[in-house]
């Protein structure tokens, strides 16, 4: 069964069992793009915004309680998820989301008919423009239901960033005391705390999660109660204000209304610096994925400091092969979402004069970043960074091979001095503090306490004694080099009248 709808630009058969109508069908037919639908949190905010709308027309006398109650009711089930099955418009459209604004006026409108025991269509009872869409515009509408939107969505992209900084931060504390070879342009460089690392990382994450929070304030503010271009033509007076006020009680949000609706309008700035947000926090999870899989690299022929849960066999080919998938997944992640920023860039570049058309564009990408960061977030924390476990002899191993503690020697024997030990023990291959007790640089304690793995990683000092050093080398900062160091040589810099108390 089919019913017959017309408009302006004639008429079409639309089934009669769906609630949508004749401008959603030919989206339907125009824009058969992605294959998918627009967002359901985007769908729930239109229901929201047109009960507002409607609950404000009609305290302003524009619409009466007669028609106003069954569209604020039907709106009312379109916020609450009842009818998100009939929005099958693509969310890559032209138009500046006029389709997606009429699925919803129609779908209102023909729910809001059955309520009053009207068949679906008959348009001269509850016209989805004249009643359903009165006071309001495609342009005010839809960025309104967007922010609207967006904000939900973006709460659970802070929650999931949330969580994974304290997954890392958990395994921080499990890798207390563990020291390893730190890296420097992927050489070895002096040593660090797996701790240490991992702190880093989820102090990172926090950070990032941060800075979503605060680009998203700038969503608040909303461009409702300016119609098609910010003059507010068609809407009476106060009306903005009020619907503001409404979608600020049922939403929980401090939403606002534009001081400039004429620049709320036309601009999208705050869409490009929430995009920029997300796109910072997909490269910073895209560094920590990278070193995991370096770190874990091998499980023989590369690093193996540390071990990733194993998740899924790794190959079709290579029996016992287990790939690095979650941080693998995270790159990938990264890499679209950025590709998305590049296309919000380009869209809100090309809005013009009175109007951002590339609206549909940007909140497809938006949505997209927003909600693949939440999930990737989630699986890199429960699925990889819970389980990652520390190979402790093979960290031990590659400290104890590596030169890079000879740094930690500059301030008590000098750097020439220091340089030729490194030489010396890589040549060689012999451990550094053979190649140190040899020489007798300085003495067994001192040289115990400055290899000390708390002294090694900035933890609290652990060389407290006097420490004798080498001709012509100043004393460690802080401290105070014995008399008669064993070079028999005066500290540099220490006058002989001070020498003697004078």
């Amino acid at each position: 069964m089919a019913r017959v709808e017309q408009d302006s630009l004639g008429t079409l058969e639309v089934p009669d069992d769906v609630y949508y109508g004749i401008q959603t069908l030919r989206a339907v037919r125009n824009f058969p793009v992605t294959g998918l639908r627009i967002d359901p949190e985007l769908i729930h905010a239109l229901g929201l915004v047109k009960r507002a709308c409607a609950r404000a027309n009609r305290e302003a006398g524009c619409l009466p309680a007669t028609l106003a109650d069954p569209i604020e009711a039907a709106a009312g089930e379109v916020a609450q998820g009842v009818w998100d099955d009939q929005f099958p418009v693509d969310p890559i459209q032209g138009g500046a989301g006029t389709s997606i604004n009429m699925n919803a006026n129609e779908v209102i409108a023909n729910r809001a008919l059955e309520l009053l025991g009207r068949p679906k269509g008959d348009y001269s009872t509850v016209h989805p423009n004249t009643h359903v869409n009165m006071s309001q515009s495609t342009n005010d509408v839809v960025p309104t239901a967007f922010r609207l939107a967006l904000l939900r969505i973006l709460d659970d992209t802070t929650a999931a960033l949330d969580g994974l900084a304290l997954a890392l931060a958990r395994r921080a504390k499990a890798f207390a005391g563990v020291v390893k070879v730190g890296r420097t342009h992927l050489q070895d460089g002096v040593p660090i705390g797996l701790d240490q690392e991992f702190e880093a990382y989820a102090a990172l994450v926090g950070r990032e999660a941060s800075r979503i929070r605060d680009a998203s304030f700038g969503l608040l503010v909303v461009n409702i109660g300016g119609t098609a271009v910010g003059t507010g033509l068609n809407a009476p007076a106060g009306y903005g204000e009020r619907v503001v006020e409404l979608l600020g009680w049922w939403s929980g949000r401090n939403i606002r209304q534009a001081a400039n609706l004429v620049d709320a309008t036309q601009n999208v700035d705050v869409l490009v610096h929430v995009s920029a947000a997300l796109r910072s926090a997909a490269v910073s999870l895209s560094k920590i994925a990278s070193d995991l899989r370096l770190l874990a690299s091998g499980p023989r022929a590369g690093l193996a400091e540390l071990r990733l849960p194993p998740v899924q066999p790794g190959s079709s080919i290579m029996p016992g092969k287990v790939n690095p998938v979650i941080p693998e997944l995270i790159n990938q992640v990264a890499f679209q979402v950025q590709g998305n920023d590049l296309a919000v860039v380009l869209a809100a570049q090309n809005g013009q004069l009175e109007l951002n058309v590339m609206q549909p564009v940007l909140m497809h990408n938006l949505f997209g970043s927003a909600r693949m960061l939440a999930r990737a977030a989630r699986a890199f924390a429960e699925r990889c960074i819970e389980g990652i476990e520390a190979d402790r002899d093979r960290i031990r191993q590659n400290l104890e091979r590596s030169i890079s503690a000879v740094t930690a020697l500059n301030p008590y024997i000098g750097y020439e001095a220091a340089a030729r030990i490194a030489k010396e023990t890589l040549n060689s291959g012999r451990p550094l503090r053979e190649v140190v007790q040899e020489q007798a640089l300085v003495p067994d304690d001192v040289l115990d306490a400055v290899l000390d793995p708390a002294n090694l990683t900035g933890r609290p000092a652990a060389v407290s004694r006097r420490v004798p050093v080498a001709a012509g080398v100043p004393a460690r900062c802080g401290e105070s080099p014995l008399e008669g160091a064993q070079t028999g040589a005066e500290p540099a810099g220490t006058s002989a009248a001070a020498s003697r108390g004078a």
